[in-house]
């Protein structure tokens, strides 16, 4: 049997979720995951940014988030993030608040503003407890009190899946996260006979898993966050080394002992010793 693709991939999730062929598995995964909050389910939507084979994942430019909008008007945004960018709350917010201001024109009334749903599928853990599914919305402190219902954030980490094995319940948001997880493929008959649409997904990823081109812009795709991964641990080094200098700076400026300073800092008596100011 031909090696799977990684579905948590960007394009590859895209392509399974993201394309008008599929607009039904996306609309099956979007009704999974509002039904676990006690929203309706949604009957329609439309995919505004749909995967087609002009697209080119190793392009920097290619959109390989989801977008779509309900019947309603509501915007819903699905992000797939196989490695951690850092920062993810800010980025979250950036994105949720380009998608909020750019529903209106400058002068156009506020009032046409529409909700906006950010959805972020997550191949790391960054939030404090053990839900693998959260949701956020804007409340008051004290009362719990809403301010507005056109703010909803929900974070869907897959690293806490670990300690389920495939459910036995009909239905539900953790038979699609177990299948992006990458389930041993000998349970996915459960899993499609839990979530019927999840047999759809399935057949996507089997059929692009075994197209020579598609393996190919997966290779390049896989390429290139591999050393967007690099890059960014390297700078987040570079950072955390460069505050290490910068403590050691402050404290030869305070006169403490060099052995004092390497304790502190990490830094070797080389390394401290090169910051000392040239005489």
């Amino acid at each position: 049997m031909t090696e799977l693709l990684d579905p948590r991939v960007d394009f590859v999730f895209k392509r399974i979720f993201g394309s008008e062929q599929n607009k039904d598995v996306l609309l099956a995964f979007l009704n999974s995951t509002f039904i676990e909050t006690g929203e309706s389910p949604l009957t329609e939507i439309t995919v505004v940014n749909t995967y087609t084979d002009k697209d080119s994942p190793e392009d920097k430019q290619s959109i390989l988030d989801i977008k779509a909008k309900t019947v309603e008007g509501k915007l819903i945004n699905i992000e797939m993030q196989l490695f951690n960018p850092y920062n993810m709350e800010k980025r979250t917010l950036f994105y949720w608040s380009e998608m909020y201001f750019h529903q209106i024109k400058k002068g156009e009334n506020y009032n046409l503003l529409k909700k906006c749903v950010t959805i972020n599928i997550l191949n790391y853990s960054c939030l404090d407890n053990e839900r693998y599914h959260n949701v956020f919305h804007l409340r008051e402190d004290h009362t719990g009190i809403g301010l507005t219902d056109d703010i909803e954030i929900h974070v869907m980490e897959l690293t806490k899946l670990d300690q389920y094995s495939v459910p036995m319940e009909k239905g539900g948001l953790v038979n699609w996260l177990l299948f992006l997880k990458g389930i041993d493929t000998s349970n996915w008959e459960v899993l499609a006979m839990n979530e019927p649409m999840l047999k759809k997904a399935m057949d996507t990823l089997e059929f692009l898993s075994q197209d020579a081109s598609t393996r190919m812009a997966y290779d390049a795709r896989m390429k290139a966050l591999s050393d967007e991964k690099s890059m960014i641990e390297g700078a987040r080094a570079e950072g955390a080394a460069e505050g290490k200098r910068e403590m050691a700076r402050e404290l030869l400026t305070l006169g403490v002992d060099l052995s004092a300073i390497v304790k502190a800092s990490g830094l070797s008596e080389d390394e401290i010793k090169k910051l000392l100011p040239k005489q």
